[in-house]
């Protein structure tokens, strides 16, 4: 099985565990979050022991004991990216598998697995952009929108586009639902590295909102913004962010 084949499965099967712990009716909101995040990332943590014993781990449910610092290959994942989505019982919720090589997000796979039956995204099946959209969208957190992104999308003559997790909001970029996805509200690695190899896989535009590479398997887990957009948008989008640094 192929890295690739790898993040793709973990994420579909996580994702599968998932909508059945929620459909069992066991639990509701923020003891359904709790329970999915759990239960899978108890799959994905014993799953990868046994597929990659040598590589590392960085998950956003365990304690990182930094082992992983001095190994080129470490895997990146989040259980549920969306926590509260996926307890609200909607459908903008994901399960990232990244695969980290020598800092950069190399193979990922994002599982939106309330979205057409459970769909899975990944780095190694790239599907062409559908045409982009005149005005452009620019998802946003549903319940914090980042400032620049409203500022951006004011200067641009865009729309904002409300939607719950980060995977959701790439994926939505590289499903051809929006244009740009502009966070600058603090994130994790764990919340955009299988997202960031998915959307540059697919010709996406991908850095910090400086305009720096995104970079993993850091000491510091944190990696607070993001931009991730269409090739065509990416220097108009960076210039209009400069002005708000």
């Amino acid at each position: 099985m192929t890295d690739a084949d790898l993040a793709a499965h973990l994420a579909k099967v996580a994702g599968r565990i998932l909508i059945e712990v929620r459909d069992s009716g066991m639990f509701k909101g923020k003891q359904l979050g709790s329970a999915g995040d759990e239960v899978s990332n108890r799959y994905l943590l014993h799953a990868l022991r046994a597929q990659r014993p040598d590589d590392g781990i960085l998950s956003e449910e365990s304690r990182d004991t930094l082992t992983r610092i001095d190994k080129s290959r470490v895997w990146i994942i989040d259980p549920v990216d969306g926590t509260r989505e996926y307890g609200e019982a909607r459908a903008d919720w994901a399960v990232h598998v990244g695969l980290s090589i020598d800092g950069e997000a190399k193979v990922g796979a994002v599982a939106l697995p309330g979205l057409n039956g459970g769909e899975v995204l990944r780095s190694d099946r790239v599907a062409p952009l559908a045409s982009a959209a005149e005005r452009p969208r620019l998802v946003v957190s549903r319940t914090r929108p980042a400032p620049q992104a409203e500022a951006v999308a004011q200067a641009i003559g865009g729309e904002l586009v409300e939607m719950g997790s980060a995977g959701a909001k790439a994926m939505a970029v590289v499903r051809g639902a929006a244009e740009i996805y502009l966070h600058a509200g603090g994130q994790y690695q764990w919340d955009n590295c299988a997202p960031v190899a998915v959307a540059a896989a697919h010709g996406l535009h991908c850095s910090r909102i400086d305009g720096s590479p995104l970079r993993y398997n850091g000491r510091d887990t944190s990696l607070p913004d993001l931009l991730i957009c269409r090739p065509e948008w990416a220097e108009r989008v960076l210039a209009e962010v400069r002005q708000t640094i």
